[in-house]
C-alpha cells in the first residue's frame, strides 16, 4: 500500500543518487496516520507499503499490467512508495518507455531513488494537496495501487478525478472492495473497503471503455478498475 503525504510548498525531484534536500510541511490528515506510524516503525522495508505481503503486492501488479498495455508507454505511478512497481516492471522486461513514481514519503523516495531502476525517476510530494503532480512527464498511462484504501470516498473521487484529467490514454486503480463476501479479510484501522459500484459507475460516467477485475483475490477481497479515453 502507498501514501500521500500533505507538501504545501515544496517538492523534490530524485534522480538515483540525489537525496531529500528539505524538509517539508506535514499535514495531520487522518488518512496519513498509517504511513507515519507505518514509516517510523519499518524505515524503508517493505512493510512500510502496508501490504500484507510481497505475493499480495505482485497479485495486484500481475492484474495491472494484464490489464492495460505498456510498452512505449509512460508511467505515473501515484503513490510508489519503495518503487516496488517499477522494480516489478523491470523485472519483468516490459518495455515501457519511461516511469515517475510519486510519493509523499520522502524516506521512501529517497531509497526508491537509489535503487538504480531503469528509465524510472521519483518525486516526493502529495498529489492530494497539489493535483498538477500527477501530470509530470506528460503521463499516458496512471497507475493507483492502494493509495485509495486510507482515504475517505469524497478524497478518493478526487483523486481520480485529477488522474483521469492527467492521463492521456488510460487510469487503472485499485481497492479493498465493500461487494466482497463476508469471508474476505477484516479490515483493521489501517484502510477500508471503498463502494465499487459508486466508483464504477463514476467511470462509466467518464468513458464506456471501462474494465472491472474482481476475481484475483479469494472472495472478490479488492477489485481494479481500468478506464481508457477513446478518440
Amino acid at each position: 500500500m502507498v501514501s500521500a503525504l500533505v507538501f504545501k510548498h515544496y517538492v523534490c525531484w530524485l534522480r538515483p543518487s540525489a537525496k531529500r534536500s528539505r524538509i517539508t510541511p506535514v499535514s495531520n490528515d487522518h488518512y496519513l496516520d498509517p504511513y507515519k506510524k507505518s514509516v517510523r516503525k519499518h524505515g524503508s522495508d517493505f512493510g512500510v507499503t502496508l501490504w500484507a505481503n510481497t505475493d499480495s503486492q505482485e497479485r495486484r501488479f500481475e492484474v495491472l499490467t494484464q490489464m492495460c498495455f505498456l510498452a512505449d508507454k509512460r508511467i505515473l505511478d501515484a503513490g510508489c512508495s519503495r518503487g516496488d512497481l517499477a522494480a516489478y516492471l523491470a523485472k519483468r522486461d516490459i518495455p515501457f518507455q519511461s516511469y515517475v513514481g510519486v510519493d509523499a514519503l520522502c524516506d521512501v523516495i529517497d531509497f526508491a531513488a537509489k535503487r538504480g531502476l531503469p528509465r524510472s525517476q521519483f518525486r516526493c510530494g502529495d498529489f492530494v494537496a497539489d493535483p498538477s503532480i500527477l501530470a509530470i512527464g506528460d503521463p499516458q498511462i496512471i497507475f493507483i495501487s492502494g493509495s485509495l484504501n486510507t482515504m475517505t470516498d469524497d478524497q478518493a473521487v478526487a483523486v481520480l478525478e485529477s488522474a483521469w484529467a492527467a492521463t492521456s490514454e488510460a487510469l487503472i486503480f485499485n481497492f479493498l472492495s465493500d461487494r466482497a463476501a463476508p469471508q474476505a479479510p477484516l479490515q483493521k484501522d489501517t484502510a477500508r473497503r471503498l463502494d465499487t459500484f459508486k466508483l464504477l459507475d463514476w467511470a462509466l460516467a467518464k468513458t464506456w471503455a471501462v474494465a472491472l477485475r474482481h476475481d484475483y483475490f479469494n472472495h472478490g477481497h479488492d477489485a481494479t478498475i481500468l478506464m481508457r479515453k477513446i478518440n
